[in-house]
């Protein structure tokens, strides 16, 4: 019995699984195209019911949630929407609106994605400010200002500090941090000695400009170790005074900002893998990572693989993982597919244009199979995988199971979730691991998106096509999966790999 498999394309994960000989599972997303058919008065009722009405007809988890929660319960959600959004005051809002229509349903595997148009992009949200007002400029002698901070033996906000796209100079006046601007890289309308935000005595709250100048208030300012300020979501790394780098903070900085795999030594019992994500394209990047560390891997007693915030991908993608969990059998539930007219027609558009996803010759056959089967299934839940054997599981094993690594921690938090919960769900069938962290998202259950252009091409529906036979038994949706050991918030987020390489060398 073969392994789960996804594929992804650039919107979202979504998941098909499929046997032939092996069973593997293909995580597609499509882009559908309604067949519904209505008047061009696209107004933002007209829109909610072409939503209502194509959610209710395709969604693989509608009839669920009613039968959990009522028809009464939802006629009165209905009822209330329904007057909010004959009372919105913008698109903006009607698509918010929907939107949180949808959320009666589940937080996760739902979208109403507004379009962008060609002229919308961040040059243009970082366009000029109208010269209606002047900004503020903080004015500082910038040579004695440096020859000042250099001088400081103890680290504080003040200093000079840069993102991606500024640096940023930070000096105290009486009562107030400012911080302005040293220089902005492709920022036309940020010049230098322009404010850019300003911090109260107490450190705690103040003003952050966004790069359109829109004002965002601060609610929390950090400085974490000697050299990285926090402000909000917003981190910046010390340029100057220089002080001595943490090891330890810096790996956390990196691995929150990186969008790309890597491995480090964290010594000599322990590596760390940080996975940011494993969405489809990044799997070659894993993979290179992979086979670049394999002897260090296969011969190190721990290892601690970093997934927070990765919230899902492609199932292939942590497919080379599998080998070096792996203690014992593997059982994954399979999924049905619910099938309807407009549901089907993206298996077949994924057979008819296999080539424009990935898709290999061989699973194309499979996905001309799986779209008869649900052709001739209409509005029932089919199981595609399995050539009809009557299982709800299917079952991986391997050869022989890794010396090395011995124990392995993995750490999660509740930005994991969809491909992540199924690829630890099968971590946790391991002897060899625990995860560390907390609670993920919960949002597995009811998956494999299909996108759908609402009638006037203002935004685009998502929704599910599929429902784990997991359910009820076993329900991951708005649950999560718990770690065996809970990371508390005593515990900063930049301290938790040494609190899982405590544990894990710990005699």
């Amino acid at each position: 019995m073969g392994k789960a498999k996804r594929y992804t394309t650039a919107y979202q994960t979504n998941r098909i699984k499929k046997t032939m000989n092996k069973i593997k599972i293909l995580i597609l997303l499509f882009l559908g195209i309604s067949t519904f058919t209505y008047a061009q008065n696209c107004n933002c009722e007209s829109n909610f019911q072409w939503v209502k009405k194509t959610f209710e007809e395709n969604d693989a988890g509608f009839q669920y949630v009613i039968d959990k929660k009522g028809l009464s319960a939802y006629n009165a959600h209905n009822t209330e929407f329904l007057n909010k959004i004959r009372n919105v005051k913008s698109d903006v809002e009607c698509t918010q609106t929907i939107y949180q229509w949808l959320k009666f349903f589940r937080s996760g595997h739902i979208a109403i994605s507004p379009y962008q148009t060609q002229n919308t992009s961040q040059t243009n949200n970082n366009s000029k400010l109208k010269d209606s007002k002047p900004w503020e400029s903080v004015k500082v002698d910038f040579k004695k200002f440096e020859k000042y901070i250099n001088s400081k033996k103890e680290a504080d906000i003040e200093g000079i500090w840069e993102t991606s796209s500024y640096v940023i100079a930070v000096k105290k006046f009486d009562n107030v941090y400012k911080g302005f601007i040293v220089s902005a890289k492709g920022l036309e309308n940020w010049k230098p000695n322009d404010l850019k935000f300003q911090i109260g005595a107490d450190k705690k709250s103040g003003t952050y400009y966004l790069r359109n100048k829109n004002s965002q208030e601060v609610k929390n300012v950090e400085l974490i170790g000697k050299n990285y300020l926090v402000i909000d979501e917003f981190t910046l790394k010390r340029v100057s005074p220089k002080f001595e780098n943490d090891k330890a903070i810096d790996t956390y900085f990196k691995s929150v900002a990186t969008q790309k795999p890597f491995l480090e030594e964290i010594n000599n019992s322990t590596l760390l893998l940080r996975i940011p994500t494993f969405d489809g394209s990044e799997k070659k990047y894993i993979d290179s990572v992979l086979d670049a560390n394999k002897q260090k891997i296969e011969s190190k007693e721990n290892l601690i693989i970093d997934l927070r915030n990765n919230g899902g991908g492609s199932d292939n993608s942590y497919s080379r993982l599998i080998p070096y969990i792996y203690t014992n059998p593997i059982r994954t539930v399979r999924t049905q597919m619910y099938s309807t007219e407009l549901n089907n027609k993206r298996m077949l558009d994924l057979y008819e244009n296999y080539e424009k996803y990935g898709i290999s010759k061989e699973d194309r056959e499979f996905l001309k199979k799986a779209y008869d089967k649900l052709n001739a299934n209409l509005g029932k839940f089919v199981t595609i995988q399995g050539n009809d054997d009557g299982q709800i599981i299917s079952e991986e094993k391997l050869d022989k199971v890794l010396p090395y690594p011995k124990n392995i921690g993995i750490i999660i938090n509740n930005n994991n979730g969809s491909t992540t919960e199924q690829f630890l769900l099968a971590a946790k069938q391991s002897k060899k691991v625990k995860l560390f962290g907390t609670t993920t998202m919960g949002v597995l259950d009811i998956s494999n998106m299909n996108f759908v252009d609402s009638p006037c091409k203002e935004f685009q529906l998502g929704y599910s096509l599929s429902k784990s036979l997991r359910i009820p038994d076993m329900a991951i949706d708005e649950k999560g999966i718990q770690p065996d050991y809970y990371i508390d918030k005593s515990i900063p987020e930049y301290k938790w790999v040494d609190f899982v390489n405590g544990i894990l060398n710990e005699k």
